[in-house]
C-alpha cells in the first residue's frame, strides 16, 4: 500500500503565508506526479497545483503568483507554498499522486487524509 500524509496547515491572517508539505511512502516503484487539491465546504474539490517528476508544473488561475509547488523526488515528498493568502484560499487541502507500485507494476491514484487551512482575521 501507499500512504500520503499531509502537515502544514493551519489559522493564518489574510496576506499571511503557509507551507503545506505531503509525504509518499510505502510500496512506492516510482512516482509519475504529485499534487495539491482543495475542497470547501459546499465546494467540489478542486486542482491548486500539480508536478512532475521532471519538475514541469501546473497552476490553478486562481493562485498563479501567490502559491509555489515543488517537490523531492529523492524523499518522495511535495510541497506547497503559499503566500498572499486570501479568505476564499480557506479550504481543506489534499495531496495527490500517481504511483507505480511495486508489488503490481501498475498505476494508481492515491489521495491524503487533508490538512485545513483557515485564512481569517
Amino acid at each position: 500500500q501507499v500512504q500520503l500524509v499531509e502537515s502544514g496547515g493551519g489559522l493564518v491572517q489574510p496576506g499571511g503565508s503557509l507551507r503545506l508539505s505531503c509525504a509518499a511512502s510505502g510500496s512506492i516503484l516510482r512516482i509519475a506526479d504529485m499534487g495539491w487539491y482543495r475542497q470547501a465546504p459546499g465546494k467540489q474539490r478542486e486542482l491548486v497545483a500539480t508536478i512532475t517528476n521532471g519538475g514541469s508544473t501546473n497552476y490553478a488561475d486562481s493562485v498563479k503568483g501567490r502559491f509555489t509547488i515543488s517537490g523531492d523526488n529523492a524523499k518522495n515528498m511535495v510541497y506547497l507554498q503559499m503566500n498572499s493568502l486570501k479568505p476564499e484560499d480557506t479550504a481543506s487541502y489534499y495531496c495527490n499522486a500517481y504511483v507505480k507500485v511495486r508489488y503490481s507494476g501498475s498505476w494508481y491514484t492515491y489521495w491524503g487524509q487533508g490538512t485545513q487551512v483557515t485564512v481569517s482575521s
